[in-house]
């Protein structure tokens, strides 16, 4: 069987490149996203095969190799050009686990007994989360429950966020930008209560071009 993980010069645990695997979740987000949407319009065919997909994707990477995974092959094509930012292979494994047991999950339900429910809600709504968080702001969620189980040390975080240290000054947010996001919120809601109505009218073709 293929090592689980690359071993790089100058670090002493096998690693995965951060920025091909966040190319990869962003590629899974937008396929269950499409998925999940025709599902809630009663349309579950895609739904089916993206569950499919997903669960091979994640069984390669766990128990054969993560250089093997279609998606994350197409993650690293996407960001050849980038340089590699390495992280720890061994809380992405269990973090990928606990995709394969939600994927397992859903392929059973929905797949199998072709059924919907509340769980198979849930779990696509964990999913999306999982993926997004990933993708848009390089933070493995499942990664963060690794210490829970494990009492080794985590080493090799994105973003170095293992190690605790000061931010830096371009990292600081003040009270004064916190109310600057939380007015930003009030502004969108009031623009709810004012102008639902008139947002709510479908718009007309300007050019006509559409035609009865």
């Amino acid at each position: 069987m293929a090592k689980f993980g690359e071993q790089v010069e100058g670090y002493t645990i096998p690693v995965l490149n951060e920025r091909e695997i966040r190319a990869a979740a962003g590629i899974l987000f937008l396929i269950m996203f499409i998925s999940i949407q025709q599902a809630a319009s009663g349309d579950f065919t895609m739904l089916k095969y993206a569950v499919i997909g997903f669960l091979t994707d994640m069984l390669i990477r766990v128990f054969v190799s993560p250089r093997f995974a279609p998606t994350l092959i197409i993650g690293r094509l996407i960001v050849r050009n980038q340089t590699p930012e390495y992280v720890g292979a061994r809380q992405k494994k269990f973090a990928w686990k606990i995709g394969i047991a939600l994927a397992l999950t859903m392929f059973v339900l929905i797949v199998l007994v072709n059924s919907y429910s509340p769980i198979t809600g849930l779990i696509c709504f964990v999913c999306l989360i999982f993926l997004f968080f990933e993708s848009v702001f390089g933070i493995c969620l499942g990664c963060k429950t690794y210490p829970w189980f494990f009492k080794d040390k985590v080493q090799y975080c994105p973003g170095e966020v293992c190690d605790v240290k000061s931010r830096h000054e371009i990292q600081k947010t003040n009270w004064g930008q916190i109310l600057i996001v939380l007015g930003f919120i009030a502004f969108i809601v009031l623009n709810y209560f004012l102008f639902n109505d008139f947002f709510s009218q479908p718009p007309f073709d300007l050019f006509g071009i559409g035609g009865h």
